[in-house]
């Protein structure tokens, strides 16, 4: 240490390794410069965000993290490879979603062809819907066993449909496969966030992004923007998150349906309650409540966006007044007005949930985060029944952020009002059915 502190530069991985420490350590994303320390350049498939919007370089890109991923899915690997972008790093790169591919054209068949004429591929209607209909059922099993158990099995399918992409297709079937890869990789790297893999999350997020501009679909990549605001607000990243749901909300802002409008704006909100922009977050909310009563069920939702019901709704606005009471230095005003909201999200996800084949995850979450507010109103008992009611089911789904959340809520109210039987009770219930210590992945908030 001393020798770097004299202007030695360490080998790599120690410098990515120990931005990684940091990072965890305080919560927020410290990056190898901020350690005086020189980043090593390393190809765009192994790590970076800034990389070629062009067709036949995505499925490679794509094609080569997948397969990495499913060979050394190890955090061993992947930490020491991957480092998480914020700042201009992050965002810059990702305003050229919006520029105009040359021609308007898919890529994927000329990465096979190479410029030759080729026999275009026959593959059928029943073969690209069956893939299509796959990812519905991937996104089934993530919601109700989160995603540490299905997580192998989503990078495998994004893998097979690289090697499709790698086939001549009409455009019309290229464009159709773009969007399947865009939606893997999306829920490739939603499964990552929810199991701890930030830096291989925003990587799958990333190439996402390029295969829904690929596919054409711009409300797909307002989607897959809004998973990467959210990691952002979990890194403490609230400034980049908000960048991130404006480039969203522009270049979806023609043919989004009113449900992903109000997603994008409750995303905003969460945004704005971290800034501590109470004004901006209250603006926010009432939009995404107004877009909200918009919806219809003739609206032509695509799959991805029919998670986002009213309890969906509730949860986020709820969370956006808990994360103001928060910043405010535990304001119980906000508490106060995030009581009911949060209330109404766990009544609703109690509903969803009552056929075993809800959201398990998003219910979980939300009774820790009714337990937070509870906590926030000095109201013991209560944070207490609300967690007991959500140990089974963090028992129940393999999710870092569920487990992580109660363990800290959890120590929050061991700290703050250890007295309390019902909390030394919930203490020692928790450490009976979760012994094991929590990994680190984030400040101390569901989101």
């Amino acid at each position: 240490m001393r020798r770097w502190l004299d202007g030695e530069q360490p080998r790599e991985p120690i410098p990515q390794i120990l931005s990684e420490l940091f990072s965890e350590r305080f919560g927020c994303v410290v990056g190898i410069e901020d350690l005086g320390l020189r980043a090593v350049h390393r190809s765009p498939s192994v790590s970076g965000v800034d990389l070629p919007w062009a067709g036949p370089e995505t499925v490679a890109l794509i094609g080569e993290f997948s397969r990495s991923d499913l060979m050394l899915a190890r955090r061993g690997f992947l930490g020491t490879s991957l480092g998480l972008s914020a700042g201009p790093a992050l965002i810059e790169p990702m305003q050229r979603w919006l520029v105009p591919s040359p021609g308007g054209q898919p890529g994927g068949a000329k990465a096979a062809g190479g410029g030759r004429t080729r026999r275009v591929s026959r593959l059928s209607e029943p073969e690209l819907e069956l893939l299509e209909s796959t990812i519905v059922m991937f996104r089934a099993w993530d919601a109700q066993c989160g995603g540490g158990l299905r997580r192998k099995a989503v990078v495998g399918q994004l893998h097979e449909v690289t090697d499709l992409l790698q086939e001549p297709h009409a455009d019309a079937v290229s464009r159709r496969l773009f969007k399947v890869a865009g939606e893997l990789a999306q829920l490739a790297g939603w499964m990552s966030y929810d199991v701890g893999l930030q830096p291989t999350a925003q990587k799958y997020f990333v190439l996402a992004l390029h295969a829904a501009k690929e596919s054409g679909d711009r409300p797909l990549g307002s989607y897959i923007l809004s998973s990467m605001s959210r990691q952002m607000i979990h890194v403490g990243r609230p400034d980049d998150a908000l960048e991130l749901i404006h480039l969203a909300q522009y270049g979806s802002r023609e043919n989004a349906t009113p449900r992903t409008q109000a997603m994008l704006y409750a995303m905003e909100a969460r945004a704005y309650a971290n800034m501590g922009q109470p004004s901006k977050c209250h603006r926010a909310v009432k939009m995404a409540e107004d877009s909200f009563a918009d919806c219809a069920g003739g609206d032509g939702d695509p799959d991805w966006i029919r998670f986002f019901s009213e309890a969906e709704l509730n949860a986020e606005n709820a969370h956006s007044y808990r994360d103001l009471a928060y910043v405010a230095g535990r304001s119980p005003t906000y508490a106060k007005m995030a009581d009911p909201v949060m209330r109404r999200a766990v009544r609703l996800f109690g509903q969803e949930i009552e056929n075993d084949a809800g959201p398990q995850r998003s219910y979980a979450l939300n009774l820790i985060g009714m337990a937070t507010v509870h906590l926030l109103q000095k109201e013991p008992e209560k944070a207490a029944a609300v967690a007991h009611e959500a140990l089974p089911l963090a028992k129940r789904v393999r999710s870092e952020r569920v487990n992580n959340r109660l363990r800290k809520t959890v120590d929050t109210a061991v700290r703050q009002f250890g007295d309390v039987p019902e909390i030394t009770d919930l203490g020692e219930r928790l450490a009976t059915l979760m012994p094991d210590n929590p990994e680190t992945t984030g400040p101390g908030r569901a989101v």
